[in-house]
């Protein structure tokens, strides 16, 4: 079997991170709104996430070398079908996150006036699609371009940074929404499918 070619994987990545970017731009902008509730302390957690991203893209291998060293066509070929698989997960979680939320989508932690809480789509799934989104992808990038230490710690800088992000969101969410958020993240986990233990219910 011959191996993937580098490029391969390199243009999965760079066709992922297209769409996201897509998806973005193309969003629905929010028309005058009243912002009613904010939480600083989610710029914390955006910075460690995107350090996460910065050392994805920067602690690269060398120019064609395999993510697992020694691994032959065989492993070539099924790094390459993960970072596909990672892509579009990830992809088909942030346009429906995106499509879900609307004009509801902020990059800092805030509740409008008239906040509705989302449940449809892949809020069905996990309560912060767009994280889990934007990891698939960070390690799909990982996975192509940097060395396995480089990806431990980028995994690292993101699950942290999104701990952050995720604490300071939901205690906003609960202030707003009470007993009916409680109820739905007692149903829905946090950022993982299936794995309810990752982050406590009380959002801290």
């Amino acid at each position: 079997m011959k191996p993937m070619e580098p490029s391969v994987d390199t243009a999965l990545v760079l066709g992922g991170w297209l769409v996201v970017a897509l998806v973005f731009v193309l969003r629905r902008r929010p028309g005058a709104t009243t912002e009613k509730r904010r939480d600083p302390r989610s710029l914390l957690g955006i910075v460690l996430q995107g350090a996460g991203f910065a050392i994805a893209w920067s602690w690269r291998r060398g120019i064609g070398a395999p993510f697992v060293p020694g691994s032959g066509s065989t492993g070539d070929l099924l790094v390459t079908l993960l970072i596909a698989g990672l892509v579009a997960a990830g992809c088909w979680l942030l346009i429906g996150a995106v499509r879900a939320l609307g004009k509801q989508w902020s990059l800092a932690a805030r509740v409008l006036e008239g906040h509705e809480l989302i449940t449809a789509g892949p809020f069905r799934v996990v309560r912060h699609p767009i994280y889990t989104g934007m990891m698939g992808l960070m390690l799909a990038t990982g996975l192509a371009l940097a060395t396995w230490q480089g990806l431990i710690a980028a995994s690292l800088l993101y699950v942290l940074g999104t701990t952050v992000r995720i604490s300071s969101e939901e205690r906003l969410m609960r202030a707003q929404f009470g007993g009916v958020y409680e109820n739905y993240a007692s149903r829905v986990p946090a950022l993982f499918p299936l794995v309810r233990g990752w982050l406590r219910e009380d959002g801290r």
